[in-house]
């Protein structure tokens, strides 16, 4: 008898002590995790806001780019099946600003995201890098004699947007 009541003290402590270390070490994990920031539908949509505005004028009617953004026509379609699961056309995207905005939104709700991590959470970098990505398809060439103008436009305009 005192040895299944020793047995059950056992457990019980076994048990509490478990608890305690898994606790600690669940709360341990948690804490050694980056903290990633969310990167709100608001930042996304004034990013996207920001490359319309910014959005260079080749002062050619037929300049072979689409919409208000400027884009080539390649991505519009592989951009609006991976968003919205449905194919557009280079005119369908242009005559559709709202179905435009929300490939947009998709397409650089990624980028700002991984841009934004690699800045080290500096928010206005991530924007610049995230510009550089969209002019030039590189975002390390955010303050290349090339386009830092451009991406220091769209930041402004993003800011503007805040």
């Amino acid at each position: 008898m005192f040895t299944s009541i020793n047995v059950l003290k056992k457990s019980k402590i076994t048990r509490k002590f478990s608890l305690i270390l898994g606790g600690f070490l669940t709360s341990s994990l948690l804490f050694a995790m980056p903290v990633t920031a969310q990167i709100t539908d608001a930042k996304v949509d004034s990013l996207v806001e920001a490359l319309r505005l910014a959005a260079p004028d080749t002062g050619m009617e037929d300049d072979g780019l689409y919409s208000d953004w400027q884009i080539k026509p390649d991505n519009i379609p592989r951009w609006s099946r991976l968003c919205i699961q449905q194919e557009l056309t280079p005119a369908e995207f242009e005559a559709n600003e709202a179905q435009a905005r929300e490939v947009l939104a998709c397409v650089m709700s990624d980028v700002l995201q991984e841009e934004y991590e690699a800045s080290g959470s500096d928010e206005s970098l991530a924007v610049r890098r995230a510009a550089a990505w969209w002019m030039a398809g590189d975002p390390e060439q955010y303050n290349s004699e090339r386009i830092s103008g451009y991406t220091q436009e769209v930041l402004q305009y993003y800011q503007q947007q805040q």
